[in-house]
């Protein structure tokens, strides 16, 4: 599971605001118990770069006030090698309370058996107002095990004083109108053989999702609890066509069998010869650490849908917190969740930059133009196949990425690039 926040560093990336999980109007912090209260210790594991430390200092304030001699202990874990640690802290008599897992790893601990099915709990953690993408992340057959806490999307990052000088008055809003940019681009900053209109690695498969998604395609369809790789699909096939006009429209010069990481794209973008690439708000930061202009010169724009006027689907990151099924507090842990969820806690979410897992209201973002870009990008989000082994898929040799090189390098034919990854897909995900 690849990680994408620190979006708090630098600029606000994301949203989460305020929203009661009892119902719109929020709930009140002191008064969000459903069970008697009971001495004992909550033991809490978020991730590091999640709530930041000022949150979470008054909701464990907060809950330990609603429930007398309930102490929390709060322990921060690292994104490095979580997985095996979570996956034997959740098979042992004691683990954790409450855990926050990667979007993509949930489905792996709920087909383990050793998470909690929370789906009668969906209304008091403010289920009507979760964010669609995240909530498909928490659910595995039929049944919710996850909750969304927070989450982050990709957008098109842009040099405004390019755009202005290129003759461009306002950002696309169709693949046409980016397209028709891109070529404007060219004509006013070509002659600088270092210049790029967008820089865009051959294996950027996030960035593919969007134009699989809208075009009709999608990278599998469910079945029961497998999973048929859908890659050949016809509306799949015209996303990675228009993935192959952008590389080509463009001329970038960004590897085709590396990804967005290898080299980091805020670096490319930060030498200053490039114009547009599809990324996240707090890339902007790593990138004004060369040239801190770039805060002031950097705009954003969802990623344009095929359709004028509208924003093409984005894959969210994120995560989710989950309840182990081992838990001896599970009503305690669900109280602290539920507490998470409520308009106070979600809107400090939002001061800190976050996407929010569980509101609507992001209006504390407006104010930031890349923040705020995001938020409306995130309403129309998606999450990847919910199989227990997609894990595997993005840890691995990602079938995604060699289709996407084999395709735009020219050593295999459309049909036979998908075909394979196809094969390869169903290989991981299929059973």
């Amino acid at each position: 599971m690849k990680r994408w926040l620190k979006l708090a560093a630098g600029i606000a990336a994301t949203t989460l605001a305020a929203a009661g999980c009892a119902g719109s109007g929020g709930s009140d912090a002191g008064n969000q118990s459903s069970a008697p209260p009971k001495d004992g210790t909550i033991t809490v594991w978020l991730m590091t770069g999640t709530a930041p430390d000022s949150m979470s200092a008054a909701l464990h304030k907060d809950f330990e006030d609603a429930h007398p001699g309930v102490k929390v202990k709060y322990e921060i874990q690292q994104w490095k090698g979580i997985q095996e640690k979570l996956t034997a802290a959740l098979a042992s008599d004691s683990p954790p309370d409450v855990i926050e897992v990667g979007n993509t790893q949930t489905p792996f601990f709920a087909a383990q058996g050793v998470a909690a099915d929370l789906s009668g709990s969906v209304a008091d953690f403010n289920g009507p107002q979760w964010l669609a993408g995240l909530k498909a992340s928490g659910e595995y057959d039929g049944k919710t095990y996850g909750v969304p806490f927070y989450a982050a999307n990709r957008e098109v990052i842009y040099r405004k004083d390019m755009f202005e000088q290129a003759g461009i008055t306002t950002p696309p809003t169709s693949r046409a109108e980016w397209l028709d940019a891109i070529t404007k681009l060219k004509a006013k900053f070509g002659s600088d053989p270092d210049f790029q209109p967008l820089y865009l690695p051959g294996q950027y498969w996030y960035a593919l999702l969007s134009f699989l998604w809208d075009d009709g395609g999608d990278i599998a369809k469910a079945d029961g609890k497998k999973f048929k790789s859908t890659l050949d699909s016809a509306g799949s096939k015209a996303g990675i066509e228009f993935y192959k006009q952008l590389v080509e429209t463009s001329g970038t010069k960004a590897p085709k069998d590396n990804d967005e990481a290898t080299p980091q794209q805020a670096t490319i973008y930060g030498a200053g010869k490039v114009a547009m690439f599809i990324g996240a708000p707090y890339e902007v930061a790593t990138a004004a650490k060369t040239d801190p202009s770039l805060k002031d010169k950097s705009g954003a724009f969802p990623i344009p849908s095929k359709t004028a006027g509208q924003t093409a689907p984005v894959f969210l990151g994120g995560s989710n917190l989950m309840v182990p099924l081992n838990s001896k507090n599970q009503q305690l842990a669900k109280d602290y969740i539920k507490l998470m969820c409520s308009a106070k806690y979600q809107g400090e979410l939002v001061k800190a930059g976050y996407v929010p897992g569980a509101s609507t209201d992001t209006s504390g973002l407006d104010s930031d133009p890349l923040a705020s870009v995001m938020a409306k990008a995130s309403k129309n989000g998606r999450a990847v196949p919910t199989s227990p082994k997609w894990g595997e898929v993005e840890s691995g040799q990602n079938p995604l990425k060699d289709m996407l090189t084999a395709y735009l390098t020219g050593k295999k034919t459309l049909d036979q690039a998908t075909a394979d990854a196809n094969a390869a897909l169903d290989k991981i995900i299929g059973g």
